[in-house]
């Protein structure tokens, strides 16, 4: 039966290159058969990307269909076992991730040595005021996870026992298996689940974590929060996650940000901006008036003749840069200050001024 290996990778006849590859990565780990994924459906797909990837053979399939490939040996007609494989022409370092998978079932191709394990990461949630983010804060941080343990510090070996070679290995670190694959058997190289690739094993397992060199216990940490950071962005704390055992290396921490809103600033970028108001008469003929900072409070200078709405701009008084030097500014909208009461003196010099037309 024809096969449509457009539909089988999940593109588009018109599809490029980089489309077909990215489509068949995603597809293959999906149905790697070592991830529990359909074996059939893991060859249809690399039937049908060694068919698409290669210029001669897409278009022999655009002129023909998959019948000019589904011969005797499987498909290409290219023969049997590492004979046809080396005629479908399978870039495993272009593969990148992928190629490791490749290498792994059919012993070649792909990086070489085994993958240290890694912890989950963790993340979490801190609240700041306002002039926290802008000045920057530190917290204290309680996790309850998986740590080293505290008598093997995590080797899962108990405290002065001897170190052996790994019987089942010989030291090497891997064993070999037979991988029934569309190609035949082949015999590939397997990290060793005695030893996990170390090809090495402690005499006597710790006693305390019964070898598995995990521990879950509180720990608590102090986070230094930078200034500048923003409500929903994250500080890292490296190998502060999960630990995952002896042959591997803990996680990461994230610490979220969440920012308190502030009854008189607002954030825009790296400014802060905020509302001043000031008398009639001020504006009109000039001087000082009070405001509040990041800082604290402060003078700002009114030009003679301000007009309402101006906005005036106090360098250096915003959220600094997280990433180089330098601050924003604090951009401070000015709005003329309107009683709702007069006072009898009041309300006769504004009947005056009234009169003069302004």
């Amino acid at each position: 039966m024809p096969k449509d290996y457009y539909k089988i990778l999940g593109v588009e006849k018109g599809a490029n290159e980089d489309e077909i590859k990215k489509s068949f990565r995603r597809l293959a780990h999906e149905h790697h058969p070592d991830k529990g994924g359909d074996p059939q459906k893991f060859k249809d797909l690399n039937e049908a990307y060694q068919v698409l990837s290669d210029k001669e053979k897409r278009s022999r399939y655009d002129q023909f269909g998959s019948a000019a490939f589904e011969q005797s040996a499987g498909f290409g007609g290219y023969g049997q076992g590492f004979h046809g494989f080396d005629g479908m022409n399978v870039n495993f370092e272009d593969l990148g991730d992928l190629g490791d998978i490749f290498g792994s079932v059919f012993g070649f191709g792909g990086r070489q040595g085994t993958r240290q394990k890694r912890g989950a990461d963790i993340e979490t949630e801190v609240t700041l005021d306002f002039i926290e983010a802008v000045k920057g804060a530190t917290r204290n941080i309680k996790l309850y996870s998986n740590q080293p343990c505290s008598v093997c510090t995590g080797t899962g070996g108990e405290p002065g026992s001897k170190i052996d070679t790994c019987k089942t290995c010989k030291g090497s670190g891997q064993v070999t298996r037979a991988t029934r694959t569309f190609f035949g058997n082949i015999q590939t190289a397997a990290v060793c689940p005695e030893c996990q690739g170390k090809g090495q094993q402690y005499a006597q397992e710790c006693k305390h974590c019964h070898g598995t060199g995990i521990e879950k216990k509180t720990e608590e940490i102090q986070v230094a929060i930078p200034g500048g950071i923003d409500d929903g962005e994250a500080v890292k704390i490296a190998g502060k996650g999960e630990y995952p055992g002896s042959d591997g290396k803990s996680g990461d921490l994230y610490v979220r940000i969440r920012v308190k809103s502030h009854p008189e600033f607002k954030r825009e970028n790296q400014n802060v901006l905020s509302d001043a108001h000031a008398p009639y008469s001020t504006l009109v003929l000039g001087g000082e008036i009070e405001i509040q900072t990041v800082d604290g409070s402060g003078k700002l200078s009114i030009p003679e003749g301000t007009q309402p709405g101006t906005v005036f701009k106090i360098r250096g008084k915003g959220f600094p840069y997280l990433r180089g030097g330098g601050f924003g500014d604090h951009l401070v909208t000015v709005q003329p200050l309107v009683k709702k009461k007069l006072s009898k003196d009041e309300r006769k010099a504004m009947e005056e001024l009234k009169k003069t037309g302004l």
